[in-house]
């Protein structure tokens, strides 16, 4: 049997599962916060700030009372940690155990590839390490080194790349950060023991990881799954599709352009029929939330094709450097493209596209206006300023 899912009826899901289809709201505290978490499954981290650094960001678009800062406390209370996923990222803690398979595939990943060259010595990397089993927590700062010329380097110094291949390997974690630098120490002294003497095998740690993909995602292609996490192969995914089929269903979604197919669990059928209109304020969302930054999916669901452009050059840009789509209900939009000035506390929008089809209503710029309020108490901004941009 193949369940058909409407167009409106994916969008809600989807929205739902990542948690923006609620009013972003409510009393905000650390348990709230991991649970907002766990409920998109990670954040990722990104050292750009525009406006506000993307997980921060992110996390504010589900509950507008969270501040910045507020995820790192999460980090050096131990009840989350960062590692990679498609990207690094911040992780419940709880997850640690399902996480070991990628310490493995990162540092095969790395023994094998042109960091090889760049490293340092065996005996310097081990020195790297024994100076943070001896005196704590350091960052790449602590450590003086000239960077090592190869065909390949990317202008590192090699201490770097022993930091970060230590703690792709999941021998060294993430202690906290202090102005986004990061500080490395011994993940024995940052991973509660419990968790790191749980021992899962690798065919479990697969099933999980598939399963909390596809539970929050609602339906999902194998290569929807595989991305996720990033954590697996497409062939560890059309694996597990198989093992778990008597649990699965086919489905088929009317996209924006098409119909596409994908699986979901049996129980999405409830979950269709229990749907409610999101709440119809208008966001800016994050270029990298986790609704955005699927490519492919945004666009079969919502029609918005969208790029991040910060790599294009100016001249060839086809919107801007640092642009943010505009969610209304479940449709998208929008984009924006608007940047804060934190010395001046001023936020100044540069430019504004609708989407096709979309009216600017005179209720939707009032919209549009409550939430740049929004995001400018969020970062401590008093002015809004409108440059180029016409409404």
């Amino acid at each position: 049997m193949t369940l058909k899912i409407s167009n409106r009826d994916a969008r809600r899901l989807w929205l739902t599962k990542q948690g923006l289809a609620r009013q972003p709201a409510g009393a905000l505290d650390a348990d709230r916060l991991l649970s907002n978490l766990e409920e998109i499954g990670f954040v990722q981290l990104d050292t750009i700030r525009v406006i506000a650094r993307a997980h921060d960001h992110i996390l504010w678009s589900r509950n507008q009372n969270y501040r910045e800062g507020m995820l790192d406390e999460l980090v050096k209370d131990r009840r989350a940690f960062e590692h990679f996923t498609h990207d690094a990222s911040v992780i419940p803690m709880d997850y640690y155990p399902y996480w070991r398979r990628q310490f493995g595939r990162m540092q095969a990943f790395f023994e094998k590839g042109r960091w090889r060259e760049a490293m340092p010595s065996p005996r310097e990397s081990q020195a790297i390490l024994k100076r943070i089993e001896k005196e704590g927590p350091l960052s790449t700062r602590h450590f003086e080194a000239q960077a090592k010329k190869t065909k390949h380097a990317w202008g590192r110094p090699p201490h770097k790349y022993a930091l970060d291949f230590y703690w792709y390997a999941g021998v060294l974690s993430t202690c906290h950060r202090r102005n986004f630098i990061k500080h490395y120490d011994l993940a024995e002294r940052i991973i509660p023991g419990a968790l790191r003497a749980k021992k899962i095998s690798d065919a479990a740690q697969v099933d999980w990881l598939c399963t909390n993909a596809l539970a929050r995602m609602g339906f999902a292609s194998e290569g929807d799954i595989q991305r996720f996490w990033d954590a697996m192969v497409l062939a560890e995914v059309k694996a597990w599709v198989k093992k778990r089929r008597k649990d699965l269903i086919d489905v088929e979604i009317d996209g924006a352009d098409g119909a596409f197919k994908g699986i979901a669990f049996a129980s999405i059928e409830d979950e269709v029929a229990a749907l409610k209109a999101p709440t119809s304020r208008l966001r800016m969302l994050n270029p990298f939330d986790p609704v955005i930054r699927d490519r492919n999916r945004l666009k079969r669901l919502f029609g918005f094709d969208y790029r991040i452009e910060i790599f294009v050059p100016a001249a060839k840009r086809q919107y801007g450097y640092y642009v943010y789509p505009l969610l209304e209900g479940e449709r998208m939009v929008g984009r924006i493209e608007a940047k804060a000035d934190r010395k001046q506390a001023r936020i100044t929008v540069e430019n504004l596209w609708w989407e096709p089809g979309v009216k600017p209503t005179p209720a939707r710029r009032k919209k549009l206006d409550a939430e740049l309020d929004r995001i400018a108490r969020f970062i401590g901004a008093r002015d809004i300023e409108w440059n180029s941009a016409k409404k």
